[in-house]
């Protein structure tokens, strides 16, 4: 008995899948360290832990989180310029930046500025998760770890 082989569309869609999920591959590791130094930013004293602090603390402060989410979409955005991130990654984004401190953001705290924690936390898994693909990968893989499979997403490339 011989096996069946795929119609030719389903070959020539899984070469294409394949062909982009190694071109994301080699983006992230040509752009390795730029990913790695902005990672270790969104990871330090004052680039994370100093500003969530300031969620909790009620500061305004916590609105400069917006300028890293900002830094690494873009790092994000060039791995791929011809593939546009999510819609949903978009619009979180979007709810979390572009916002300036008033004095009547401290009588709907929560409501002003989660927005912009929740952008950066999603801003830097997708960066966690670049540097760690970039580093452990040698080549795309066909069974997906899920942070690999999450950038995948990111470019809506699943």
């Amino acid at each position: 008995m011989t096996a069946k082989r795929p119609p030719p569309q389903l070959g020539r869609l899984h070469a294409e899948r394949k062909a982009r999920d190694a071109a994301l591959l080699a983006a992230l590791k040509r752009d390795a360290a730029e990913l790695e130094a902005l990672f270790a930013n969104a990871s330090s004293h004052w680039g994370y832990e100093d500003p969530v602090y300031r969620f909790y603390y009620q500061s305004f402060k916590v609105y400069g989180l917006q300028d890293a989410t900002l830094a690494i979409v873009a790092a994000l955005e060039k791995l791929m310029p011809d593939r546009p991130l999510t819609a949903w990654f978009r619009e979180i984004v979007e709810e979390g930046t572009g916002k300036s401190f008033t004095l009547e953001h401290n009588q709907r705290w929560t409501t002003e500025t989660r927005p912009i924690v929740e952008a950066f936390f999603h801003a830097r898994y997708f960066l966690e998760m670049a540097c760690r693909y970039a580093r452990e990968l040698d080549e795309a893989p066909d069974v997906l770890p899920s942070g690999w499979a999450a950038l995948l997403c990111l470019f809506d490339s699943r």
